[in-house]
C-alpha cells in the first residue's frame, strides 16, 4: 500500500521525512491541514517497531489535531511530529537541535510542542534553531508545559460525563486511569481531590506507584485495567484503547480520557454507543493543552504576553461544546464521535472557504 492509498492519509497537505546522521534523528512531520491557520501539534518520541508504524501514527495524530484545533475554535490547523527512538535512552541535545532544524525547514506551516516522550526541556534545544516551537518557559509569551491544562480539561469533561450518566458528582465514584504520565498523573491528583476512588495502571510501574503513593490509588496490571469495576474509564496512554476486543470487558458507563485516537475504529465507536455508554470524544475533551500552546503562538505573533484569561475562556467554551455534543447524541440518537467529527469537518471547510476568498 502506498502513502496516498493509506486510510490514514486522508488528504494530508504534506508529509515530511527528516534524517540527520550525526545526531541520529529520524523524524516525520505530517501536516494535515492549514485551512484555519498554521498547523500545530505535539512532537512524540517513541520506539516504533517500523517506519510504517511511525508514519501511520504521525498521519492519524496529525488528522486528530486538525479536528482538535477546529473543535476548540483555534486559528490553527493540524500537524504532528514523531521522532523514532527510545525516549529513555536515545535523547540528546543534538538530536533535538536537529529536530529544530527540521521544524524550521517546514517554513512556519507547523508549530511543535511536547507530547509523549518529549518535555519542554527537550524542546528548548529545538527552539535554538526554530521560532516555531511552543510550550516553553522563560519569555513573556511562554505558556510552559501544556499538560496541566490538558488534565484540567479532561477533569472537567469527566465531571460532565458523570453528571449525565449518574446525575451525581465525583465523590465516591471509581475511575480507572490507563496511563499516569504527565496528563494522567495530574488528572489522578484532581480526581483524588474531588473525592473519587482511583484504579491506575502504567507500563512504567514506578509512575503508577508514585501516583498511588499520593492518592491512595489501587495499582493493577496494564491489561487488567479493562476488567476492573469502575464507573469511569479514562484512557490516558497511547491510542486504540477502545476496540472491539476491549469494549466488552469494560464495566464503566463513561469513557473520558486524555489519550489521542482512543477509538481503534469507527466500528468501535458505534459499538460503544449501542452498548449505552457515554463517550467524551478525545479531541474534544483533551483540547486544553493545545489551547495553552495556541495562547503562546498568539502572543508570539502579536509580540505580547501569555494571557491566562484567554486560555480559560477557550477552555470553558470547549466544555460547552462537549456538553453540546453529548446533548446532540442523546437527542439525535447518534454516537458522539460522529457528531464531533461533523463539527470539526464543518469548521475546517469554513476555513478553506475563507482562505479561498481571502
Amino acid at each position: 500500500m502506498t502513502l496516498f492509498d493509506s486510510p490514514a492519509f486522508d488528504a494530508h497537505e504534506a508529509v515530511h521525512a527528516f534524517h540527520d546522521a550525526k545526531s541520529g534523528l529520524k523524524c516525520i512531520i505530517a501536516v494535515h491541514s492549514t485551512a484555519r491557520g498554521p498547523s500545530a501539534g505535539g512532537c512524540r518520541m517513541w520506539a516504533y517497531p517500523s517506519a510504517e508504524a511511525a508514519l501511520e501514527d504521525a498521519l492519524k495524530l496529525s488528522r486528530a489535531m486538525s479536528y482538535k484545533n477546529a473543535v476548540a475554535d483555534l486559528e490553527l490547523g493540524g500537524g504532528k511530529a514523531v521522532i523514532v527512538g527510545d525516549s529513555r535512552t536515545q535523547k540528546t541535545p543534538e538530536l533535538f537541535e536537529a529536530f529544530g532544524r527540521a521544524v524550521d525547514a517546514v517554513c512556519g506551516r507547523y508549530w511543535a510542542a511536547e507530547d509523549v516522550g518529549v518535555t519542554p526541556a527537550d524542546l528548548a534545544h529545538a527552539r535554538k534553531h526554530s521560532r516555531y516551537v511552543a510550550g516553553l518557559d522563560g519569555h513573556p509569551a511562554a505558556s510552559g508545559d501544556p499538560s496541566p491544562v490538558t488534565a484540567e480539561g479532561v477533569f472537567r469533561g469527566i465531571r460532565l460525563g458523570v453528571q449525565r450518566a449518574y446525575g451525581a458528582g465525583l465523590e465516591g465514584l471509581t475511575v480507572a486511569i490507563q496511563g499516569v504520565g504527565h496528563v494522567g498523573g495530574l488528572l489522578a491528583d484532581k480526581l483524588h481531590a474531588a473525592g473519587a476512588r482511583l484504579i491506575v495502571t502504567d507500563v512504567n510501574e514506578a509512575s503508577a506507584r508514585a501516583v498511588a503513593g499520593r492518592t491512595g490509588a489501587e495499582v493493577t496490571r496494564p491489561d487488567a485495567i479493562f476488567d476492573v469495576h469502575a464507573q469511569v474509564f479514562a484512557p490516558c496512554a497511547l491510542g486504540g484503547a477502545i476496540n472491539l476486543e476491549t469494549l466488552p470487558r469494560l464495566k464503566a458507563r463513561v469513557i473520558a480520557g486524555g489519550a489521542n485516537n482512543q477509538l481503534a475504529s469507527a466500528e468501535a465507536g458505534r459499538a460503544l454507543y449501542e452498548k449505552g455508554l457515554i463517550y467524551c470524544p478525545d479531541y474534544v475533551i483533551n483540547g486544553g493543552g493545545i489551547i495553552n500552546v495556541a495562547a503562546e503562538i498568539r502572543a508570539l505573533d502579536r509580540g505580547g504576553a501569555y494571557e491566562p484569561a484567554w486560555v480559560e475562556a477557550k477552555l470553558s467554551r470547549l466544555m460547552q461544546t462537549l456538553d453540546e455534543v453529548l446533548q446532540r447524541s442523546k437527542d439525535e440518537q447518534r454516537p458522539t464521535h460522529e457528531i464531533a467529527g461533523e463539527i470539526a469537518r464543518a469548521r475546517i471547510a469554513e476555513g478553506r472557504g475563507a482562505s479561498a476568498h481571502g
